[in-house]
C-alpha cells in the first residue's frame, strides 16, 4: 500500500483510485477498509487534496432575549433510579437570558399536560409574584 500510495506516478491517490489500482494485482480480506484507513492517515493527502463538500455557512447567533423566562431550553434526564416517591426523571428548564434553571422531579410516563401544569406552577406563579412585586415598587418611586 505504501508503494502504491506514495510513488512518483500515483501522487497520493484517494481510497477509491488506490483500490482500483491495487485490486488488479492483489487481494486480501478487508482490502477496501484497509486502504481507506491508510489513506485517511496520510497527512500529505489531507493537505493536498481538496474536499468536495459545500463550504459551511457562517454561524448565526441566536437572538438575545429581552425578558427573563421569555426564551427557554428544556431537556429531560431519564432512566434514573426510582426515588422513594417513584420519580425516575428530572425535567430541566433553563432560561437563556439569566441561565437560571428549574429542576422538577417527575415520572417518565407522566403525560405532557401534567408537565405543563408543573411548569406553570413552578415558574409562572413564582415569576408572576416577583414581577408584580417589582411593578409595585416601581410605581411607588
Amino acid at each position: 500500500m505504501h508503494e502504491s500510495h506514495k510513488s512518483k506516478y500515483s501522487i497520493h491517490p484517494g481510497s477509491k483510485k488506490m483500490y482500483r489500482d491495487i485490486k488488479k494485482l492483489y487481494w486480501w480480506p478487508n482490502i477496501k477498509a484497509n486502504i481507506a484507513t491508510y489513506v485517511s492517515k496520510c497527512l500529505t493527502y489531507a493537505k493536498v487534496k481538496a474536499e468536495h463538500q459545500r463550504p459551511s455557512r457562517l454561524l448565526v447567533q441566536p437572538k438575545i432575549p429581552k425578558w427573563k423566562w421569555d426564551n427557554i431550553m428544556m431537556d429531560f434526564v431519564t432512566k434514573l433510579p426510582k426515588s422513594s416517591q417513584g420519580y425516575d426523571t428530572i425535567s430541566v428548564t433553563v432560561d437563556r437570558l439569566t441561565k437560571s434553571a428549574i429542576f422538577m422531579p417527575m415520572k417518565e410516563k407522566d403525560p405532557s399536560d401534567k408537565l405543563a401544569r408543573m411548569y406553570l406552577k413552578e415558574l409562572y406563579l413564582k415569576e408572576a409574584k416577583i414581577l408584580w412585586y417589582t411593578a409595585m415598587l416601581r410605581s411607588k418611586v
